[in-house]
């Protein structure tokens, strides 16, 4: 049985609503209207904080997110990788249902979320083979790009690299800002251990 995950605690935390500015309020609305209404959660409470910055990020988030080329199984199959490789618990909580519903296989999910690599198809290999090589070297051989590029072609690789960008961003605010699950969720990863202040 999986132990749960010791959390730190947030770094930020969300005003309420009756305390938002009007550059707040204004984000929030937009928010709402691309994803629905409910609580604030995830990287959006994050840019809540910095409203003109979180304005432009969340526009390019729902672009990356719902308007690229990229089908949404190998866009989802994408950001679990991302999520896996910066063991982001938001991201991979939030994600994994919406990349099973498009097609990714609960088994190649639950292999991620455990660290290993799981039996992929061609295009899910070549994916993942790219973000891995990109995410390691910082850089992509010809032949990892060849292998994606045979997918989406040139506008489709431009999308495609904005959705590991646009995602790696949502990783690192996530991470950064220590940014917690609903009460009551488990947690996919266990947290890293922590190092001495040096």
């Amino acid at each position: 049985m999986r132990k749960p995950a010791k959390v730190p605690s947030p770094r930020l935390t969300v005003p309420p609503e009756s305390d938002l500015s009007p550059k707040q309020r204004d984000l929030l609305a937009d928010i709402r209207q691309t994803r629905g209404p409910g609580p604030l959660g995830g990287p959006f409470a994050v840019f809540l904080q910095a409203p003109e910055y979180g304005d432009l990020a969340q526009k390019l988030g729902a672009f990356c997110r719902y308007r690229t080329s990229v089908r949404p199984a190998l866009s989802e199959f994408t950001i679990l990788v991302l999520a896996r490789f910066w063991r982001s618990q938001y991201e991979f909580w939030v994600h994994a249902p919406i990349a099973e519903k498009a097609g990714v296989k609960a088994a190649t999910i639950q292999a991620l979320r455990i660290g290993r690599v799981p039996r992929l198809t061609a295009d899910q290999r070549a994916i993942y083979d790219f973000v891995a090589e990109l995410h390691k070297t910082k850089r992509v051989a010809d032949p990892t790009y060849r292998r994606v590029h045979a997918l989406f072609g040139d506008a489709g690789m431009v999308e495609f690299v904005g959705i590991v960008g646009y995602y790696t961003l949502v990783a690192m605010t996530l991470n950064v800002f220590r940014v917690k699950l609903p009460d009551g969720e488990r947690y996919p990863f266990a947290e890293p251990a922590r190092s001495a202040r040096r």
